[in-house]
């Protein structure tokens, strides 16, 4: 069986490119992109991050989870690219099926978020507002601090190499 990282964090943090290149140092490796669930929804999808979005999210992170979960169990060593907050790790966890998972929170600042949001090439997504209130859900919520990596200037070879590090020390499990 393979093992799965979860790469969590407000949009702009860098989840995608820094998933990639820990999914790229493994083999067989697969790169789950959370984002991709959002958009099998045709018709009367609710943005998000908006409240009245919960019951259509849950659905999503279930459905999500329960594919992640099938590559692990395939064997393949797994990274989840997603805004999956604390909040619903417990709903993801179980929907996976799995004993454990690591799960680590980019989180630079609110700055660098908005900044990148803002000049990304070839990406859907570019509100201020929106990135702001889910940088604060992250930076507010309860979450063992050995889940989160803040940075802000570090390069994506760096922010890897950090990852990887605390896989082989196990620091990510969940649950603990």
């Amino acid at each position: 069986m393979g093992s799965l990282l979860v790469v969590t964090g407000p949009p702009g943090a860098g989840k995608s490119v820094v998933s990639r290149a820990v999914a790229e140092r493994f083999s067989p490796s697969v790169l789950v992109e959370g984002d991709a669930f959002f958009a099998f929804l045709a018709s009367g999808r609710i943005e998000p991050w908006l409240p009245e979005s919960q019951a259509q999210n849950e659905i999503v992170i279930r459905a999500s989870a329960v594919s992640t979960g099938q590559f692990v169990r395939g064997g393949y060593e797994t990274v989840y690219d997603g805004v999956l907050g604390p909040w619903s790790l417990p709903t993801f966890a179980a929907a996976a099926r799995l004993e454990s998972l690591h799960y680590v929170v980019l989180l630079p600042s609110v700055d660098v978020c908005v900044q990148r949001v803002q000049t990304r090439v070839g990406h859907g997504f570019d509100d201020e507002a929106a990135t702001r209130k889910m940088h604060q859900e992250f930076a507010d919520a309860v979450i063992d601090e050995r889940h989160v990596h803040r940075y802000s200037l570090d390069g994506v070879r760096e922010v890897s190499d950090s990852i990887v590090a605390g896989l082989t020390a196990n620091r990510f499990r969940y649950p603990n």
